[in-house]
């Protein structure tokens, strides 16, 4: 009886010094450890990633944004500022239900199939869209040109990048709200256009944030 209390006691006591020990090494060493060395090493992405302008942080390049206008009364839906580049649609993002003091930003695809009929009249909408908004006198959008990143969402529905082709078609729009010429705002995204990933991975691609950071600059630099 007194060795198997005794044995108990000694298992209990072994088990509780592994349970510490371990919990110093995993949950306290080893983060600090990993945060110390990602802090030292890349600062920027281990913080997020995070994109400033005016010495404030106003987003991350991991991160797409919309840039709509305030909501008028009785919309439910804003517009698109169409003086900022515009990003793909977000059709994927789900809605919170369960924290109501917070509208939390949600990731996730459509998880329709390519003959849904949703699917299907959201892309005949979002292109018809494409053409209308980018239209402007002297340049008229076809739509032939519309890409596929222009009327369908990313897989997690939070894409920061647009390729160079749906950035192109926006550029005399862009010209024409903000008073530039078509030629600066043309080469504008030609210097935020970022090549594959190692020369060959992904595709060309611009950070819609970031381009929009620079033409913040360039307005008011005209």
């Amino acid at each position: 009886m007194n060795n198997s209390v005794t044995n108990t006691a000694r298992l209990l006591g072994a088990g509780l010094r592994a349970l510490l020990v371990l919990t110093l090494v995993t949950g306290v060493i080893y983060p600090l450890v990993v945060t110390g060395v990602a802090q030292a090493l890349f600062p920027s992405k281990a913080n997020g990633s995070e994109v400033k302008a005016d010495g404030k942080v106003v987003g991350s390049s991991l991160i797409g944004q919309s840039y709509n206008l305030p909501l008028k009364k009785g919309q439910e839906t804003p517009d698109r500022d169409l003086k900022w580049f515009q990003g793909r649609p977000a059709n994927g993002l789900g809605s919170n239900s369960v924290n109501t003091q917070y509208k939390l930003l949600l990731s996730g695809a459509t998880n329709l199939s390519a003959d849904n009929k949703d699917l299907i009249q959201q892309v005949k909408d979002a292109k018809a869209a494409v053409i209308k908004d980018n239209s402007v006198p002297g340049y008229t959008v076809r739509a032939s040109e519309v890409p596929a990143d222009a009327v369908t969402s990313s897989g997690s529905g939070l894409d920061p990048d647009i390729s160079p082709s749906y950035a192109e078609i926006q550029v005399h729009r862009i010209a024409v709200k903000n008073g530039l010429s078509a030629a600066r705002v043309e080469k504008l995204v030609k210097d935020h256009t970022q090549g594959r990933t190692l020369g060959f991975m992904g595709e060309p691609r611009v950070n819609v944030l970031e381009l929009n950071i620079a033409l913040k600059d360039l307005v008011a630099k005209h």
